[in-house]
C-alpha cells in the first residue's frame, strides 16, 4: 500500500511541476537569458574599462616624460596633456593629473591657476583622502608668504597630527607660517621637535637645523 501511494503522490508532484512549468516556463526562459545576458554584458564592460585605464595609463606615462624635459614648452604642452586626462579620467588618474598639472603650473609662475587645480583636489570627494590633503599641503606651501594666515593654518590643522602621513612637511610649514607672524617660540618648539623627529624625512630635519642655528637655538 505504501508503494501505491508513493507512487500516487509522484504523479501529483510530476502533474503539478508540468502545471508550473507550462505557466512560468517562459518567464524561466526569459530569465535565464537576462541572467546569460547580464554576465556577458558585465564581463565586455570589464574588458572595455581595463582597455580605458590602460589607454589612460600610457597617456599619462608620456605627459610625465614631456613634463620631465623641463623646457617651457615642453612643461605647456604636459600641462595640456595632464588637462586633457584629468577632463576624461577615473577619479584615480583625473586627480593624478590635477597635481601634476598644478606643479607644472606653479612652476611656471602661474600661482593662481596652480592653487585653483589644488583647491579642486581638496574639493573632491572621490579623490584618495591621501591625495586631498596633499593638495592643501601644497597650496599651504606656495601660499603661505600672501595668504591669510589664519586660512594657512586652517589648512594645516588636519595635516600636523602626527598620525597624517604628511606630518612632518605640515609641520614645517606650520613653523615657516609662525615665524611670518613673528611667534618665534612656538616655531622654534616645532623645529626642535621635528629635529629629533626619527620618522620624519632627513631633509626636513636638516632643514628644521639649520633654521634653529639662523634663530640661535
Amino acid at each position: 500500500m505504501v508503494d501505491i501511494f508513493d507512487e500516487v503522490d509522484e504523479d501529483l508532484r510530476a502533474d503539478r511541476a508540468k502545471l508550473l512549468l507550462k505557466r512560468y516556463g517562459p518567464l524561466l526562459v526569459a530569465v535565464a537569458v537576462l541572467v546569460v545576458a547580464l554576465a556577458g554584458g558585465w564581463r565586455a564592460w570589464q574588458w572595455y574599462d581595463a582597455k580605458q585605464n590602460a589607454a589612460v595609463a600610457e597617456r599619462f606615462l608620456a605627459a610625465m616624460k614631456v613634463a620631465d624635459e623641463k623646457q617651457a614648452a615642453a612643461r605647456t604642452a604636459a600641462i595640456a596633456d595632464f588637462s586633457a586626462i584629468a577632463g576624461s579620467a577615473h577619479s584615480g588618474y583625473r586627480t593624478l593629473s590635477r597635481l601634476r598639472a598644478a606643479g607644472l603650473k606653479a612652476d611656471a609662475g602661474d600661482l593662481p591657476g596652480a592653487a585653483a587645480l589644488w583647491d579642486e583636489v581638496a574639493a573632491d570627494g572621490s579623490a584618495d583622502p591621501l591625495l586631498r590633503d596633499l593638495a592643501n599641503l601644497q597650496w599651504a606651501m606656495h601660499e603661505i608668504d600672501s595668504a591669510d594666515p589664519a586660512t594657512v593654518e586652517a589648512r594645516l590643522q588636519p595635516l600636523i597630527i602626527a598620525t597624517n602621513p604628511w606630518h612632518a612637511l605640515a609641520s614645517e610649514t606650520m613653523a615657516m607660517l609662525d615665524l611670518r607672524r613673528g611667534r618665534v617660540d612656538a616655531a622654534r618648539d616645532t623645529l626642535k621637535e621635528l629635529a629629533q623627529d626619527i620618522s620624519a624625512p632627513e631633509g626636513v630635519r636638516r632643514r628644521a637645523e639649520g633654521v634653529l642655528g639662523r634663530l640661535g637655538s
